[in-house]
Parts: C-alpha cells; structure tokens; sequence
C-alpha cells in the first residue's frame, strides 16, 4: 500500500475515534443520564484544558525522546482504555475527571498526527503542499462516518457511542507502530531557555497591538465553536419532546442532520483560496464571524417541518464559520510573524482558540443555560403551552412519566420537570457572535496584500 493511503487511513481513524462521541455524548449527558447542564459545559472545557499543555508536553517528548509514531500510537491506546472505563461512571464530577483524563491523551494526537504526515511524505519525496490537504481530508471524512455510525445503530444516547470509538483507537494505536519511522530531532539549544523549550516565546507577540487583538478574538471565536459542537445535537433530538415533531426526521436522525455541517466543511475549504485573494484574510475572517451568527440565528428558528431549510442551511453555514477563521487566522500568524518562532505562534493561535476559548465558551454557557434560559414546569398547563400541545396529549404525558412524574388531578406535577428554551439559547448566541463581528470590525486593522496569499501557497 502507498504511503498517501496508509495516512489517508491514519487520518481516517484521527477523526473517527472522535466523531464517534462528541457531538452525541450531549445525548448521554441529559437523555440517559439526566445530568445538570452547568456541568456538561464542563466536560467541553476539559478539551480546552487538556489542549493549553499536553500537545507542548508532547511535542517536546517527540523532539527529543521518542519516535513521534509510538508516542501516538501509545496515547491512542491509552484513550481507549479511558473510553471503555467511562461507561462505568455513575456521577458527574468523576464523568469530568475521566473526561479530563481522556483528552490529554487524545488532544496531543491531533498535531502528532500532522507531525507523522509531513515525516513520512518527506521520506518518500513527494510535495506536502499539495498531498497533504487530500490526505487530511478524509479526516473530516472519518468524523461524518462515525457520527452515521453511532446514529444509525442507535447509539447517540447510550455509553455503546464510547466503544464505537475506544475500539477504533486500539486499532489506530497497533497500526501507528506500522508507519514510517519519525524520529526525535533533537534540534533544541543545549543552553536553551525554559521559554525557548517550552515554546512560550511566543507570548512576546501579546506586546503587539495588532496580534493581542487578533489572538483576543481568536479565543472569543473559540468558544463559539465550542458552543455549536456541545449542543447542536441534542438541540435537535429535543424536538422529540414537542408532540408535532416527534416522529420527524430529524428528531430520528438528528446526527445525520449534523453531519452536514462536516460535509459543509469539506467543501468550504476548496473555496478559501478564491475567498482570500479576492477579500483578503481581515474580510474572511469577518465573513466568518457574521456566519457564526446564521448558524446561531438560523437553529433559534428552525424547526423540523416548516423550519427544516433553516436548520441545513444553518449546517451549511458552519463550513463557512469554521474554515474561514481557522483557515485565514493561520495565514495570518503566517505572515505576520518572524520565521524564527512561526511554529510557537501558531501553537500560540491554537492554545487561544481550542484552549482558553473553548474554555471560556464551555464554562460560561453551560452556566448561563442553566441559569438564564432553562424553564421549570409544575403542572400540565405551563407545560402544555411550552410544547405547543394539549393537556391531554399522550405524547405529552408519557414524557412527563418517563421523568419519574406523577401528575395529581388538579394537573401539578410532583416534581419540577425543567426544559432548556432553545428559541432564546440561540438568539444569544448569535447576539454574542454579532458583537464580536462588529467588535472586529472596528477594532482590527488589516490591509490586504494579495502577494500574502500568494507568498503561502509557494
């Protein structure tokens, strides 16, 4: 087998160990679980935590210790195991730890997996700039098809979504030992600095105006990813509730509705060269940030019959809100940085983004759910005019019982059922993504040179 589909497969399984869960384990959380929302904002923020150290720790390791391939192969199999043992957890707080401790084994890989890719195309002589992106791709390809999976098996509610995944983490971990030999480069200074070793040096870049406003936005639009990616699904399998939707098809396969915005995603990024060129990396940026507000804005609208189109088109969008950013942030730390520490830079990028904003965005909106925008119920007629029903919906009734509710002549409730208005969650959302873009706007100051993508690209 060639080395490009020996990696196409590494990336596959990168992915699809990942897709497998992440965007259903909201399901687990309150549908099987019926844990509080304030702490599921937790078990999103436990990948930003994991992503501020492990991938320095790591990468550290592999440049000085030991072959990047094992070290991989290593950390997958002991995500695994994480992930066959948290079925087993029966209270939140320790679902948090075991979460925790899965993604500092987990989180790493990613980069590692770039670092094994540029390797093994260099051993064998061929071009990363226009082999790696068909190759990375199928990443994005290996989330889609895990997400199918565990949809269509029936597994986006149960703890079978986490073995879907630990196994294919097994077999990644066994077949990393197979790829090419990627050996420590022991390139460090023997008098290096902690700061150089650490690869902080890029923190002096916070002393420009230009970038700390940049990386500042960059972790404000962190946690908008961190937003859509914890909730999105379980938004969507809640109409289950609403008796006129129950049966739909989104309610069914609401993971599969999802998808679409990781096939949206495969599709923008063949458009961002043209995008660049023609708007420049400061416009791109704010396109993304005003799509941000259609996903958002677009989900506190849909619905699934008359409202469905807002739904996909909302899928269709993120493509657009996810690459844009990520795609022209990257370009811009490319060149606007000295290529002494270009590569701590955009670690720098990444720690903002998938460190501190999807921590800030994991925290603060599972917080703000909770308290803000989750109403409580005491009786069939509040509940009724919520779900757009009758108090004598069957529907309706089943799910106040499946709570463990008994309902008393007079229609109370002998326990507060409590329901998260989605209508209003969005709308936040998408008010919180519009100040940013408009923020951006005013505040950020870029001139475009096309010869800044054309630079890149050569």
């Amino acid at each position: 087998m060639g080395i490009k589909n020996r990696l196409v497969i590494m990336s596959f399984l990168q992915f699809f160990v990942w897709g497998a869960w992440l965007i259903t384990i909201a399901n687990y959380w309150f549908g099987t679980k019926n844990w509080e929302g304030t702490q599921f904002g937790l078990v999103f923020g436990t990948m930003g935590i994991a992503s501020l150290f492990m991938p320095t720790l790591t990468g550290i390791i592999a440049d000085r210790w030991i072959n990047a391939e094992k070290l991989y192969g290593t950390l997958h199999i002991l995500y695994a195991a994480v992930l066959f043992y948290i079925s087993q957890v029966t209270t939140p707080n320790s679902f948090i730890y075991i979460m925790l401790l899965a993604m500092c084994f987990y989180m790493p890989t990613i980069a590692l997996s770039n670092s094994i890719s540029y390797n093994a195309l260099k051993l064998n002589n061929k071009d990363i700039i226009k082999n790696f992106p068909p190759i990375r791709v199928w990443g994005t390809i290996g989330f889609i098809v895990a997400m199918w999976i565990t949809n269509l098996t029936g597994n986006k509610a149960t703890e079978y979504q986490f073995y879907i995944a630990g196994l294919a983490a097994v077999f990644l971990g066994i077949y990393s030992f197979t790829l090419p030999k990627c050996k420590p480069q022991r390139l460090s200074k023997e008098n290096a600095s902690i700061m150089e070793t650490l690869g902080l040096e890029s923190f002096k870049l916070f002393a420009d105006y230009k970038m700390a406003l940049f990386f500042v936005f960059s972790m404000f639009l962190g946690g908008a990813l961190q937003l859509t990616n914890a909730y999105g699904d379980v938004f969507l399998d809640e109409f289950k509730h609403f008796p006129k939707y129950a049966d739909s098809f989104v309610v069914e396969y609401s993971t599969i509705i999802m998808s679409i915005s990781q096939i949206s995603e495969t599709l923008f990024i063949l458009a961002i060269p043209f995008f660049l060129r023609r708007f420049g990396i400061k416009q791109v940026m704010l396109i993304s940030m005003l799509a941000w507000v259609l996903r958002f804005g677009l989900f506190a609208y849909g619905n699934p019959t008359s409202g469905l189109w807002m739904i996909i088109m909302s899928c269709v969008v993120y493509g657009m809100a996810f690459d844009f950013f990520n795609i022209s942030g990257s370009l811009f730390v490319e060149t606007n940085t000295d290529p002494k520490n270009r590569s701590s830079a955009q670690g720098l990028f990444m720690m903002m983004t998938n460190g501190f904003g999807a921590v800030l965005g994991s925290f603060t909106s599972g917080w703000a759910i909770d308290k803000y925008f989750t109403k409580s119920f005491s009786n069939t007629t509040d509940l009724a005019g919520f779900l757009e029903t009758e108090t004598t919906n069957p529907k309706m009734l089943e799910f106040v019982t499946g709570q463990g509710n008994s309902i008393t002549a007079d229609g109370l409730f002998s326990k507060v059922i409590f329901m998260k208005d989605w209508h209003t969650i969005w709308m936040a959302f998408a008010i919180y993504a519009l100040i940013i873009a408009v923020a951006f706007a005013v505040l950020f100051k870029h001139k475009h040179n096309p010869m800044d993508v054309e630079n890149v690209s050569h």
